[in-house]
């Protein structure tokens, strides 16, 4: 059975490989967008649909969708369209308390490519940033690190990490994927997944 990772961020393609999957990368063309109000369904829903978009084109797999948002004060900080827009959002989570939410789809295919299982879930964890200096600010967004994160800043190998006083809940779900979550799931719904792993019990 094929494994497949719809999504080409690498910090997900790095934490699978953690995991120790074999797996494959056919990212997603969707376009990013739910109709749903709730962060928790709003992840859940967008990773499905990443998951399904790929799952239906590709028989006999085993398919890994994702989505991560940022929230603050009930708004959704998405991906920034520019280093303004990066600007404005490191400024308003300077010293304050946000959430980050990971959905997560998984679904096996049969020889038609038809859905067999699958499974939907999600993960929050609350991040607390220390207060920036505008100078910080600035010299993270040159980097042009911000750009293709929710948020506009990460936690993992990234300057960002200095932004970060505490949180609350997975690291690896600010990452982009929440592990923990994601073997327990695999252990209790697709025990052939597991099977594969270097570690199995």
């Amino acid at each position: 059975m094929r494994i497949i990772l719809a999504s080409q961020s690498p910090r997900r393609k790095k934490l699978l490989k953690q995991l120790g999957l074999t797996f494959e990368v056919i990212p997603s063309a969707i376009e990013e967008h739910s109709l749903e109000t709730d962060p928790v369904k709003i992840v859940e829903d967008l990773a499905d649909q990443k998951a399904l978009s790929v799952g239906t084109s590709c028989s006999n797999s085993f398919v890994i969708g994702s989505d991560t948002i940022v929230v603050f004060e009930d708004k959704i900080l998405g991906k920034p369209k520019d280093h303004d827009e990066a600007s404005k959002m490191l400024n308003k989570l300077s010293g304050e308390q946000h959430t980050v939410y990971t959905g997560v789809s998984l679904l096996v295919t049969d020889e038609q490519s038809t859905v067999k299982k699958s499974v939907k879930f999600s993960v929050a964890t609350k991040v607390h940033f220390s207060t920036l200096e505008q100078a910080e600010i600035d010299a993270y967004i040159k980097t042009g690190s911000p750009m293709d994160k929710a948020g506009s800043y990460g936690i993992q190998d990234d300057w960002g990490a200095t932004f970060v006083e505490k949180i609350d809940g997975d690291f690896y779900n600010v990452v982009g994927l929440p592990i923990n979550k994601l073997y327990s799931e695999l252990k209790n719904n697709f025990p052939e997944i597991v099977k594969t792993l270097p570690i199995n019990c």
